[in-house]
């Protein structure tokens, strides 16, 4: 099999031929046909994430060392089985292409056995982050029950469900009970913010503000669903959102997560409000602690989503309530390119790397 790793962190992608692994007892041996390239995959590169005034958390501290293979959108056909998936997944054949669910827990602890994979904290075995992801032909699955049929879908925008649609709609689910005159703003327009303004519209949330510094994304985010778009970049950009919002912002999604977007989101919300926090820019949030109780507003984590939710996703896709978002497909070879350019913020949408 052939993998993309990084040698070193912020070193160039290589080349690295491996062993093709044989599936034992419950293994899906998945042959990788698209791997999507998310903006987290940056930070694991470069082997840490900003935590603010300097401080670092470094990627080595979850099990992510060099060399390592990124990639945690995978999609693929099922090459070889183990010995009891016959048994257990009875209607699942070689050949077939499938959605992997990334997000893997132990399987184990009280919030794998919950279906809460994706907030394991007793030894996780998420693809692309500690242990080796979807940037390679091929990817070893524990149990067959990670495989979603996205059969309809286009396989490059499938591939990106796995992680940009399933983080999304996962936020969504976050935000408080929206009434007719509330709106929600998406904060960065991204492969995240897209994807989720065509989430809230599939899920239909009308009244949506997109938000970003490049006029390019604002347009693909008013193509997908958004009734009004907001160039941050505007010194009073707080005060226009909350105009655009006639006082009624419900919600803040936020693909970016540094400390501006924090300020925009938090500042702006109606009594009651919510900001839902998703990006993994970096920096430290500072904010007077009383008007969190006084204006009733509410902050949240969200982190990808588990494997129920991805089956909503990909329902949602196949009945074309969800609008495919922006997607380019480059050959798996050109990976640190493709890298390069999304973090100088070239990537319209998503870029996919096809094997």
């Amino acid at each position: 099999m052939i993998s993309y790793q990084f040698p070193e962190h912020g070193k160039p992608l290589q080349k690295v031929m491996h062993e093709t692994p044989k599936p034992k007892g419950t293994e899906v041996l998945v042959r990788i046909t698209h791997s999507g390239v998310c903006h987290s995959d940056l930070h694991i590169w470069d082997g840490y994430f900003d935590w603010g005034r300097g401080k670092r958390f470094y990627v080595k501290e979850r099990g992510c060392l060099p060399p390592f293979t990124l990639g945690h959108e995978p999609f693929g056909m099922v090459e070889a089985m183990g010995s009891a998936v016959p048994r257990i997944a009875r209607k699942l054949k070689v050949g077939q292409k499938k959605l992997v669910f990334p997000w893997i827990g132990c399987g184990k602890c009280a919030l794998c056995k919950s279906g809460q994979d994706n907030y394991c904290v007793s030894g996780s075995r998420f693809l692309g982050v500690n242990r080796p992801g979807a940037y390679a032909s091929h990817v070893l699955i524990p149990h067959p029950k990670y495989l979603v049929d996205s059969s309809g879908i286009d396989d490059a925008f499938a591939a990106t469900l796995a992680c940009s649609g399933l983080t999304t709609y996962s936020a969504s689910a976050k935000l408080p009970e929206l009434g007719p005159k509330d709106w929600v703003a998406v904060i960065g327009c991204g492969g995240l913010g897209l994807v989720c303004v065509s989430v809230l519209r599939a899920k239909g949330v009308k009244n949506i503000i997109a938000c970003d510094i490049d006029p390019g994304k604002l347009e693909a985010a008013k193509k997908l669903g958004a009734k009004l778009t907001l160039d941050t970049r505007a010194p009073d950009a707080a005060q226009k959102l909350a105009a655009l919002a006639m006082g009624n912002l419900a919600g803040a999604i936020d693909l970016v997560g540094m400390p501006a977007t924090a300020a925009l989101g938090l500042g702006t919300l109606r009594k009651g409000g919510r900001y839902v926090l998703c990006g993994l820019f970096g920096g430290e949030l500072v904010h007077p602690l009383p008007p969190f109780a006084q204006r009733a507003i509410g902050i949240v984590g969200s982190y990808v989503g588990n494997l129920q939710e991805l089956k909503e996703v990909v329902a949602l896709a196949k009945k074309k309530k969800l609008k495919p978002t922006p997607v380019t497909t480059c050959p798996a070879s050109e990976v640190t390119t493709a890298l390069e350019n999304l973090k100088a913020g070239k990537v319209l949408g998503r870029v996919v790397l096809a094997f």
